[in-house]
């Protein structure tokens, strides 16, 4: 029987949106997410306390939308604003309209080997991720089939997943497996900061108990002395893991601090890292045991295959940096993804809200932490843009 074609790639077109969602920096004031939380900015007293102060949520959120001839519609959301909008419309659309949506492969290599002299990692792999991402979703609408059905299919019934925001209580009582915090002080404080650090591990091990996971988000605030003292300091309080500890480029810093650490203490990063070449360097050098890709910034679906492949060779799990249901539909299909990360992004965060609010309808979120496979039904990744935020189209082609 021959093979029904799928229609073409018509129209590309690239919006920025203000205001949380996949921005999720992007906040108001008295939110946990920017309360003083160690930065590699702490360095300068006068960007300690928010960052916003230095700019954490300047760039706003990248919505993609590639449409078929048949007006059929993928999106997805991912951090990039203005500036990922001008590649996206001037750049990448050449190498997706008039092309069909299942040649992903070509057109990934198309958009990031003709970029590379000045992309490689960072604003413009975002926005090939974001490009990725909404290809994938309008290849599971013209299939009618969820995108984690396009990945092999579901390797377990449901999702478990930890949470990350500055209330691990209140995540054990809503049926989270862990709860990672952010770290408050960074080495530019002093033993002062470090001994505060501590203490606020101390007090929470106290109320979750000994068994609940507690880990430690560093967002690359820290150097190896300072990462290893405090790791050593931790182990007694049963740190799970430290997470992202220094700069994402000192690849040599983390194989050290994976050394140094306590026995039975794990190193994690990857949230700010990208393709299959950077990971390669963090899994060959052995320095780390999780890696931690967000599909949203890494290269995109197409891109976290190759990532995953490579991670499960080197017997390292892969536990994607949270970005809703587009880690989802890759997690649910990886026997070395065996868990997820939720952002609480509620500003206390004492209650469970979609991550992406407000510019994703239809967004799942855990229940008791657990997300049924069943619940990502839906074709594609299974949500729809919001339309009644406020989109800005600030280039077009």
């Amino acid at each position: 029987m021959p093979i029904a074609q799928l229609p073409k790639i018509k129209h590309v077109r690239a919006f920025t949106v203000r205001g949380g969602g996949a921005d999720y920096h992007d906040q108001g004031a008295g939110h946990w997410i920017d309360d003083h939380i160690a930065t590699p900015m702490s360095r300068y007293p006068e960007y300690r306390q928010s960052r916003q102060s230095f700019g954490i949520n300047v760039l706003g959120t990248l919505v993609v939308e590639i449409e078929a001839e048949d007006g059929t519609i993928g999106f997805a959301v991912t951090t990039g604003g203005e500036p990922a909008a001008y590649i996206v419309e001037k750049h990448l659309a050449r190498f997706l309209e008039g092309r069909a949506p299942t040649d992903y492969e070509k057109i990934w290599d198309q958009m990031y080997f003709s970029t590379q002299y000045y992309g490689r990692k960072g604003l413009v792999v975002n926005a090939i991720s974001g490009v990725d991402l909404a290809l994938w979703d309008l290849l599971g609408k013209l299939r009618q089939e969820p995108v984690y059905h396009l990945l092999g299919g579901a390797v377990r019934d449901e999702l478990q997943f930890y949470a990350t925001g500055a209330r691990p209580d209140i995540a054990k009582d809503l049926g989270f497996i862990g709860g990672k915090m952010p770290l408050h002080h960074g080495p530019a404080e002093g033993i002062e900061g470090l001994k505060k650090n501590i203490a606020e591990l101390a007090e929470m091990r106290a109320r979750v108990g000994p068994d609940f996971w507690l880990m430690w988000d560093c967002w690359m605030a820290l150097d190896v002395d300072y990462a290893t003292r405090l790791a050593i300091a931790a182990h007694e309080h049963g740190l799970k893991w430290i997470e992202e500890a220094i700069s994402p480029d000192d690849y040599w810093g983390y194989q050290q601090l994976k050394r140094n650490v306590p026995k039975g203490m794990l190193v994690t990063t990857g949230e700010h890292e990208a393709t299959r070449w950077g990971f390669r360097m963090l899994l060959e050098m052995d320095a780390c045991d999780i890696i931690q890709p967000d599909v949203g910034w890494c290269g995109g679906v197409t891109e976290l295959l190759k990532i995953s492949a490579l991670a499960d060779a080197h017997g390292k799990m892969v536990v994607p940096h949270g970005s809703s249901v587009y880690s989802y539909h890759f997690v649910v299909t990886r026997h070395n993804s065996p868990f997820a990360e939720f952002l609480m992004m509620h500003p206390g965060p004492t209650e469970v809200v979609p991550m992406f609010a407000p510019q994703l309808l239809g967004e799942p979120v855990p229940e008791n932490g657990r997300l049924r496979a069943s619940a990502l039904d839906a074709p594609g990744f299974g949500v729809e843009l919001n339309r009644d935020i406020a989109m800005h189209r600030p280039y077009t082609h």
